[in-house]
């Protein structure tokens, strides 16, 4: 495992000491990076790392992980899209790949002696971190829209986490985490506030690269919420050229968003360096309802850096992309992974893409946990009628 040599601001390149726990650089307010002393981390010996993302142990902090077994999805080959490989995050622990940042963001919270943590999250963040905090000992505040898929609140009380369910939005979830944390002796877990979310996110960066024999794509299209998983897979890249384990060869970042809430692609198509706070966010993707991300300028600078773009996708265009997938590749995704399915089509009717392009699309989280949201949508919900059969079983 690699010995944390500091943080550093990604805004302002402010260092800070790595003796304990960080939320925002003490400068500037901006979200911190780890950076590593390397040593002997090779390439060679990942093979012989087990099937999770710990199997990166040598780029990651030296610390005894708190794991359920996240990472190391498989990346399947698309039967229907020529070049297409689609990086199934739905078959990590808790359903989603926020298992991966939330196990290494509560491993580092364990190592530094915190007890209570808290979080704002759309859904599969709250999971998650309900799940890792049994595993490491430590109580969860968690705070929620109320209108979450069911799955995600049976799962968060199921793990029996302290939730606080919002009339609002996940913006607002924050608000009130920020508000009573002080008070209350929560660390703030929330997406970009801690710099260990986007080391566990990284490994998706990791994977690609090694699932592609140590290559790196012409493409990836990331559903993108608060944007964590693209950062860090960014920061992965970067990591790995530095060790001599790929070239200077980057993929093309591709956002991919919900119209009801597109705060990335509104900043792309209008040149801006941030972002505006999106109003009336709506879609049927939970995880896609963030008004405003954290880390806004370092999304925007990757898609610039990449020469990548931002996608807007409808709702019936997610649910079409949905059915598409379930039918024709065996992956019943999420719908915020199904937006990037969406996204590539719209790419490649622009020609911003080309058949011969080989592109990774991240299906983010399992269809399973939107069984309420799925059926609702399509029209299913009600349960069929029941037969009277006065306890005898026959035929009818």
């Amino acid at each position: 495992m690699a010995k944390i040599s500091h943080f550093e601001c990604a805004r302002c390149g402010e260092k800070l000491a790595p003796g304990g726990p960080q939320n925002v650089c003490t400068k500037c307010a901006g979200p911190l990076w780890v950076r590593y002393e390397f040593a002997n981390a090779k390439r060679d010996s990942v093979a012989a790392g087990p099937a999770s993302m710990w199997r990166y142990k040598d780029v990651l902090p030296d610390v005894e992980p708190v794991t359920l077994g996240e990472g190391f999805t498989p990346l399947l080959p698309s039967r229907k899209e020529k070049n297409v490989f689609i990086k199934d995050e739905g078959l990590n622990p808790t359903g989603s790949f926020k298992a991966r940042g939330l196990g290494m963001a509560v491993t580092m919270a364990r190592s530094y002696g915190i007890k209570k943590i808290a979080i704002p999250s759309a859904g599969n963040a709250a999971s998650a971190l309900a799940a890792y905090c049994v595993a490491a000992g430590i109580e969860a505040h968690i705070f929620m829209p109320k209108d979450v898929p069911m799955a995600n609140r049976m799962e968060c009380e199921g793990y029996g986490a302290k939730v606080t369910y919002v009339d609002g939005l996940i913006s607002d979830c924050a608000r009130m985490v920020g508000e009573r944390k002080q008070a209350e002796g929560w660390f703030d877990i929330s997406t970009l506030k801690e710099p260990f979310r986007v080391e566990g996110k990284k490994t998706m960066g990791y994977e690609v690269a090694e699932q592609l024999g140590w290559e790196l794509p012409e493409a990836i299209i990331y559903p993108t919420g608060g944007g964590v998983g693209l950062l860090g897979m960014w920061k992965a890249f970067d990591e790995m050229q530095t060790l001599g384990w790929i070239g200077a060869k980057r993929p093309k970042m591709i956002c991919a968003q919900a119209a009801g809430c597109a705060p990335v692609v509104k900043a792309w198509e209008e040149h801006r360096e941030t972002m505006e706070m999106w109003a009336n966010a709506q879609t049927s993707a939970a995880g896609l309802r963030v008004p405003k991300p954290f880390g806004d300028r370092e999304i925007l600078h990757i898609l610039k850096a990449s020469g990548g773009t931002a996608v807007a996708v409808t709702d019936d265009e997610i649910m079409c992309a949905f059915s598409n997938w379930a039918r024709d590749e065996g992956v019943f995704a999420a719908p915020e992974g199904a937006a990037a399915l969406a996204a590539y089509w719209k790419l490649r009717e622009n020609g911003f893409l080309k058949e011969s392009d080989r592109v990774v699309l991240f299906n983010t989280g399992s269809g399973l946990k939107y069984i309420d949201v799925i059926a609702a949508y399509f029209g299913k919900a009600a349960r069929p009628k029941s037969r009277n059969l006065g306890g005898i079983i026959q035929p009818y």
